[in-house]
This record gives structure tokens, sequence and C-alpha cells, in this order.
């Protein structure tokens, strides 16, 4: 490799966790960026999966539409679903979102391809595995476009792929002999994390596993194979430490290139004195209000506040080690400081303690509790059992105090309220006994905020501190771990605890100014190093295997378009009519459907006009526009008319005061059609008028019923003879100026919308009111430039498209429903479902009752039961619609994250057997 390094015009990095926090690779890429901005400017793009799945906006990301506009146009017409924007962190980087699970009905083939060309070996691979290689997968499309589209064979260019999450992508790359550079780097090989998270000794007996083999037997075979093949193919490969390095020559057969160590950026930690005081002071006194809340007594002034965070991975981040360590110290002779100990673990919870939440406001309670939220199956929770086991009680006495934080510290806990980062500086001492961690930023951020910490030899940040300051660092002690040592670990931690707990006030003021001094040594200013030295070597590479870069660049064609400025513009302008007072009752009847079933209001409407009257196909909306102003002036002045219009507006209006009265208990009513008048053409039959009749006889039994369902735009076709005999389907388009559907607008007159979020995108639908004598009816259209075309397509025809179409309707149906009615106010007693077609309402009750209410599944489950009403109508098959697995995974694998389960189970809520991935999921058994 030549002594000067090659810069690189154009750098891709793809990861998982670009705007996607999950664990330490988004800290990495995340501070990273700032040093590669300062030489790339723009030319540093991030490229991450679009799995944002809320109808909010993702915090992470900021789009700009302006931000290669022409380049993504083009990119939509080769089939990617793409988003252009900023990474909402420090220095704001250019970042793309792929929308990949558009590809997952093409898995199959995709997946196929890449055993032939490279071996992956893909058939165990469960729906994280695909979706994450079909991510790769998109990602390397999307830089083979861009790369195409707006770089020339001068530019160099190089496409760093983070972890095996993102190898499809690097060998997809790899496969189109484009000249671009490709990097590989592994934060921690997937068989090695599967031995040290099994128990199984992974040091000593490194050499002795085939790294196939053991991937079998932990079922990641599928993982292990595209990270190996990626790792073998990449032109450079890295990894973060040396002992991960060990693990990758012999699981992945290929020798790293170079160690790319991560870096930190302190930027955003406390920058004088001032500041970090008072930031430690506002940590310390929101531990000691929640641990004297927690523990029911007073915390000691000089007690020891002390911290493990992280991943909830039990022996690999040493939380056995940490508990074990506090229980040595709980029954020594230990003497001294009060030791309070705070376990920062995410773990599944069901949201903030309310009777603690309720404590820490002042109501006097004596109530006391060792976790501050509700977790979901405490029983099952490791670190829970391990705690009672140990008869870790707070008791009065215990010289130690343990603190079990199972949420995210994002400042939103419920608890805290503060993020991780802003309580860290608060604690005296962090413990991290790793026993599987290739690089470690927990130890590392706790030295930048000057909080001394402890960490072994088993993480390649410990071997960084011993290599890199072999001087004495008391900021940080690196403990000697190894495969067999479990024992003196644990004296070893105890031994850091009573350390830090005897030291003097000067003593602890230069252990915090060595912490923050030894953090120096893996600055991103000293690291970024590394990684521009791979990027070079991986250039070379290029250059050796396909000849050097044009030193000329090409000029770049300019396209120009012509403007005209002559032309006119035209706008649409509506003109409604205005009736004599003495006639508006015709318009109020005309806007409730009351009239379709009683007699006098019909003979009322075509004593109007009989013509008209027919040539609006008995629709009164449509009628009233026809009828000319000299008969509405007659009208005016005929007796008999203005008799009959009083006596059937008598009548509606008695009938409409009994609504105030409406019967118990409040129902919600859905259904995919209603045949209520040729006049609103959102029927195909027979389903269709019996729920049209139900919403009739609801209105006159005064039942308190609210019905939900969609305005389609062309309604069901109708059926009409070629001159050929043959018969061809006809769909008209309704005029919705014309039908008895009125826009439900909020208190400041704006049109109420609901929206569900689709795969990279918020589909939109506009709320419509239709009032059937007492009962209201809402309606949802999405066909409006708030979507995409595709999705204003959604509400096109009553059951028509592809099954993805319908799906997409079903989802409106029962999930846009749902929040249709919140939206509205509304929180019905009985959910009824006509047919399957709105089961998700289920779903999305779940989800309220889970993540508002913070009810556990199986209560949630069963108070949904209880609550809803399904009718069907036919035992055929046909009658009853299903959908493959792939499609579902599509548009709501998100939904088992929010109701706390997993996949399998949720898929069991529509299927026979939930693990059989070939059966398809039914709406009916939903």
């Amino acid at each position: 490799m030549n002594n000067e390094l090659i810069r690189p015009d154009y750098l891709f990095e793809v990861s998982w966790e670009v705007c996607n926090k999950v664990g330490g690779i988004y800290t990495v890429l995340a501070t990273k960026s700032l040093y590669l901005k300062a030489e790339l400017k723009r030319h540093h793009i991030l490229v991450g999966p679009d799995v944002w799945m809320n109808t909010e906006s993702n915090p992470d990301f900021i789009e700009d539409p302006l931000l290669y506009r022409d380049w993504k146009a083009q990119a939509a017409a080769e089939g990617l679903r793409i988003r252009i924007g900023r990474w909402n962190i420090q220095g704001h980087p250019t970042a793309i979102l792929v929308d990949f699970k558009q590809f997952l009905t093409d898995q199959n083939n995709i997946l196929t391809e890449f055993w032939k060309r490279f071996g992956v070996d893909s058939i165990t691979g469960n729906w994280d595995y695909k979706e994450s290689a079909l991510f790769g997968y998109a990602a390397g499309r999307v830089i083979e476009s861009f790369y195409k589209h707006n770089l020339s064979p001068a530019d160099k260019v190089v496409a760093q792929f983070h972890e095996w999450m993102t190898g499809a992508g690097l060998l997809y790359i790899k496969g189109t002999r484009l000249p671009i550079a490709t990097v590989f780097t592994t934060h921690a090989t997937v068989v090695g994390r599967c031995l040290a998270g099994n128990n199984l000794p992974l040091y000593d007996s490194m050499n002795l596993y085939d790294g196939d083999a053991k991937a079998r037997d932990f079922n990641v075979l599928a993982r292990h194979s595209l990270e190996k093949k990626s790792a073998q193919n990449a032109d450079v490969f890295t990894t973060v430490s040396e002992i991960t390095a060990k693990e990758c020559k012999q699981f992945l057969q290929r020798d790293i290139d170079i160690v790319t160590p991560n870096g930190f950026e302190n930027s955003f930690t406390p920058k004088s004195d001032e500041e970090y005081a008072q930031k430690r002071s506002d940590a310390r006194n929101k531990l000691v209000e929640v641990a004297t809340a927690m523990s029911g007594e007073e915390v000691p002034e000089n007690s020891i506040f002390v911290g493990i965070g992280g991943r909830y991975e039990w022996r690999n981040k040493g939380i056995d080690v940490f508990i074990d360590a506090l229980d040595s110290l709980n029954h020594s002779s230990f003497e001294g400081k009060s030791i309070q100990a705070f376990i920062f673990i995410p773990s599944g919870n069901n949201g903030p303690d309310k009777e603690l939440v309720a404590k820490m406001a002042g109501n006097g309670s004596t109530y006391v509790t060792r976790t501050s939220h509700y977790l979901i199956d405490p029983e099952y929770d490791i670190i829970s059992r391990r705690l009672n086991e140990l008869n870790f009680n707070n008791a009065i006495g215990d010289k130690v105090k343990v603190y079990f934080i199972p949420s995210y510290l994002n400042g939103n806990d419920g608890v805290f309220n503060m993020t991780y980062y802003d309580l860290l500086v608060g604690l005296d001492l962090t413990l991290f006994p790793s026993y599987y961690e290739p690089w470690g930023y927990t130890p590392l951020e706790s030295l930048a905020f000057k909080v001394p910490t402890a960490t072994t030899t088993l993480a390649g940040f410990g071997l960084w501190v011993k290599e890199h300051c072999p001087k004495g660092h008391p900021g940080i002690t690196v403990i000697p771990r190894n495969d067999s040592n479990y024992k003196n670990v644990v004296e070893d931690v105890a031994g850091r605890v009573k350390e830090i707990a005897r030291l003097t006030k000067e003593e602890r003021k230069a252990y915090m100014d060595n912490a923050r001094e030894v953090s120096g040594i893996a600055l991103w200013e000293n690291n970024i190093i590394y990684y521009k030295k791979a990027y070079s070597m991986a250039i070379e590479k290029v250059i050796a295997e396909k000849g050097a870069f044009p030193e000329v660049r090409d000029d770049k064609t300019m396209h120009y378009k012509k403007i005209d400025v002559n032309q006119p513009s035209w706008n649409s302008v509506f003109v409604s009519r205005h009736l004599p007072d003495s006639l508006k009752g015709l318009e109020t009847l005309s806007r409730n459907l009351w009239w379709c079933w009683n007699d006098s209001a019909k003979a009322l409407f075509k004593s109007v006009d009989e013509q008209a009257w027919k040539d609006s196909g008995e629709n009164p909306i449509a009628m009233l526009d026809k009828v000319k102003l000299k008969r509405y002036k007659e009208l005016e002045k005929d007796s008999a008319f203005l008799g009959k219009l009083e006596a059937v507006m008598s009548e509606f209006n008695a009938y409409m005061a009994l609504k105030v009265e409406r019967k118990s208990p409040s129902i919600a009513y859905f259904c995919m059609e209603y045949g209520l008048d040729t006049s609103l053409k959102i029927y195909s039959g027979g389903l269709g008028i019996l729920a049209g009749d139900y919403l009739k006889e609801t209105s006159d039994m005064n039942t308190n019923l609210v019905a939900v369902g969609l305005l389609y735009r062309y309604g069901y076709f109708t059926q009409m003879l070629s001159a050929q005999g043959e018969q061809v389907a006809k769909y008209d388009a309704q005029n919705f100026m014309k039908i008895p559907a009125f826009p439900v607008r909020d208190a400041d007159g704006n049109w109420m919308t609901v929206s569900v979020a689709f795969p990279g995108r918020t589909l939109n639908a506009r709320l419509w009111r239709v009032d059937v004598g007492r009962t209201e009816l809402y309606l949802m259209d999405t066909d409006y430039e708030d979507n995409l075309p595709e999705d204003r397509s959604v509400t096109h025809h009553l059951y028509g498209g592809d099954w993805e179409n319908r799906l997409k309707q079903e989802l409106l149906l029962g999930v846009g429903g749902i929040r249709a009615l919140r939206k509205l106010g509304l929180n019905p007693e009985i959910y009824h479902c006509n047919e399957g077609h709105a089961a998700f309402t289920g779903l999305e009750r779940l989800r309220e009752y889970i993540g508002q209410d913070n009810l556990d599944y199986p209560e949630a489950l069963e108070v949904v039961r209880a609550s809803s009403l399904f009718t069907t109508h036919t035992p055929v098959p046909a009658g009853h619609d299903t959908f493959d697995e792939g499609l579902l995974r599509k548009y709501i694998g998100h939904y088992p994250q929010r109701l706390k389960i997993d996949w399998t189970t949720m898929m069991g809520l529509g299927k026979i057997n939930g693990e059989n991935v070939s059966e398809k999921f039914s709406m009916s058994i939903l």
C-alpha cells in the first residue's frame, strides 16, 4: 500500500442502524460521520432501512424532497422506493432510507440468485434474516442506481457494509462488476455471539469450533453463511478489535485486513466545570429521588451510586457478574458507605409503575418496589429471578440496594424522564464486566462523562486501553477475564466498588479527571485514520483489478426544459344552489337517507320535478341541482306542496328528536359495503344490502350504533354485454358532490383525516359522514393528493385490484376505522365485524390496550375478545379472505413489537397452526 492514502470521492455506508437506533452501531455511525463530513461533505451518504411504521414523522430523519430529485424519480422508475434527506444528528449527514419490504413477495427468486452466484445458504433463514437480506439487496441496487445516474468513471467510490444484515448489498455490488470498492465490517460474529450467549467456552476452545457446524447447531446457518460470504468477497475486511479478529479467522475463514476501532465524539459531554457540576447535581438528585421512592427509606448523602447499562445479554454483558458482586458485597464485612446499584437494562415492560409514579408525585404512599416499570413476564425475567434468588429485597439494613430499570432512558420513560447520558453523569462508578464485547461503548461513554469504570480483557476497548495506556489509569480498571475465572472476576468487581467507596474527595476528583483523560485515546479524531486506511486499501484493490481511474472527468449533460409562459391556467369553480327559505326543508331531507325508506319523503321529492327526479336516478341531491329556478319559484307559492313539505319535515324532526334517547350499549359496526340507496354506490350484493338494512333498522330501533366503511370512487362494476355477447365490467365514477356523504370537520373547520403507516410512506384517508336516519355511517377515502397514486386507488373499487390492494383496503377499514372512531371521540363498548374484512380492528385495539393502557397481551386479548362480535354469512372458502404471510410481513411486520409478542404468536391469531409458514392467514379466524 502506498504511504499516501487514496481518498474516495464518494463513500456509502450501509447499516441497519442508520436512522434506526438498535445498538452501538448507531453510535459508531452517528459520531463518525462528523469527521467524514469534514472531507467528503455531502458525498458521504448513509443508507438505512425505511422501517419507521408510525404515522408521525421519524424523529431520526428529515426528508428533503429536493435532494437528488432527478435521480429519485429515476430510481422509482427502476422499482426502488426510497426517501432522501438528512439524518437528524449533529452534522446532519445525507441519508437514504430504502423500502425493502416491496421485495418480500419476490424473496425466493432473490435469495436463490445469491445461492447460485455466491453460495449463500438462506434455506433456514427466518423472517429477521429474510428482511435483513432483502434490505441489503435493495441497498445494493440503490447504490448501483446512484452510481449509474450521478457519477462518472473517474469517481472513486467506496461502499462500506456494516454487519451481516447488509452483506447481501455487498454481494450484489460485486455481482454488478462496477468499479465500486467494497468494505465489510463485522462488529461481532454470528457464531461467536451464539457461543458466548449459550455458556460455551468461546476463548479457550475457539480453535476447536467449526463455524459452519456451530451455526447449524444454533440454527443461525443462514446468517452465518451471509456473513461468511460477505467477508470472503469484500475487497477489504475489517473488524473493531483484535479479539474479534481471531473469531473472524476461525469462523469466517478470512483474516481481517485491518482493525478499525470505534471512536467517540465528546462534543455532547459537559464542556466546563460549572456545566459538569450542574449536570452531576441534577442527575444525583434524580437518582436519590427515585431510590428513596423505590426503597422506602432516605438515601444517605454519602452513598455510592453504581450502575450497569446496555443490551439485555445476561452473560455477554456481564450482568451475572454485576449482580453476584453486589451479593458478595451485601454479605461481606464491608462497613463502608451505602451502595445504591442501578441496573439500566431495557427489557419488555408495560410502562412505568403507576404506584411508584404516584408516590413520587407526593401521595404519601408507603409503597416500595425493586423494579421501576411493569415487567411483561417477571417470573421469566432472568435479572428479576436472580435478584429474588439472592434475596435482594432492599430491606432496612441491607448494605446494597438494587434498582432494576427495564426501560429505555430516552427522556420520556415515565419515572426518571431523563436520558441515559443525563443520569450517567450522576453515578460514582460504572461496571461492565463483559464476557463477550467486541468493542464496548458503555465504558468509553462513562469515561467521557468523568465516571470511573471497569471493563475486562475480553472487551475490545479493554484491550485498547491496556495497549494505549501503559501507565496507570485509575479512572478505569481492566479486569482479567477468561473462560475459567468467573469467581475471580466477581471478587475483582466487588473490590472495585470498595476501592471507589474508600476514596477521599481529592482522590475521587483525581479518578474522575483521569477517566476523562483516558477517554481521549478513543476519540474519533484519533481513530478515524484506521477507516481512511481501509477505504484506501479497498480503492487500491479495485485499481489492481480493473485499472486506474480516468484522470479526466466527463462533462455532465445539461438538461433544459422549455417553459411555456402564455398557457392559460384553469381552476375549478364550484357553484352551489341556494333554495328559498320556505324550501330549505328539501335540502335537509336530501342530506339524510331517512327519505329512502319513507314513502312520504320519496313522493315529496318526486313531486318537485318528476322528470328531474327520473333523470337524476332518484337521487334528491342531484335532482335539486337539476331543478330550474322557475320551478322553485312556483313551488314557493304552491300551498299544497308547502303543506306536504311541512308534514314530512314534522315527521322527520319528531323522528330525529328521539336520538338523544338512544339505547345502550354503544356499538361500532364495521363492514366493507353498505347497500343503502342507489345514490351511494358502495355495495355489490347481499352483504351490502344486509348491512344497509341493519343500519336502517338500528335507526328505527334507536340503537346507539355507529358504522364505519369505505367510500369508493367507482364502487362495484356494472355488468354489461358487448355486441359479441361477452360480459363487460363497467365502472362509473361517483361525483362526491352529489352523494349523501359530507366531509367531517374539526372545531377549526379542517377536514378530519386518519393515517395508517405503510412501508416507506403513510396512507391518509379523509372522513365522510352519511346520516342514515339516527345512525351515523363514517366512510374513509384515499383518492386525494396527499397519497401516492398507488394508494389513491385503494378506495377506487369495491373488491377490486389484486390481493395486495385488498389487504390495504382491509387495513384501512380495520386499523383506520378504529383510529377514525378515536379521532371522533368515540369509544364504543362493542365492536361488530360483519364478515372478516374488518378483523384488523382487533389488532389495533390490542395495540391500544397494550401501548396506552399498559395491559399485558393475555389481558388485552381477553378484553378484545369479550367486546367483539363477528358475523359470517357463508361457509364457502372463497368468501373468506386469506393472505400470504410474506405480504402480511410487508405491511404489519411491526405489530408484534407493539403487542409485545413474537411474529409466530401473532400469526397464530389468524391460522390453525401459527408456525406453518405455508398456511395462509385467515381474516375470518382472526
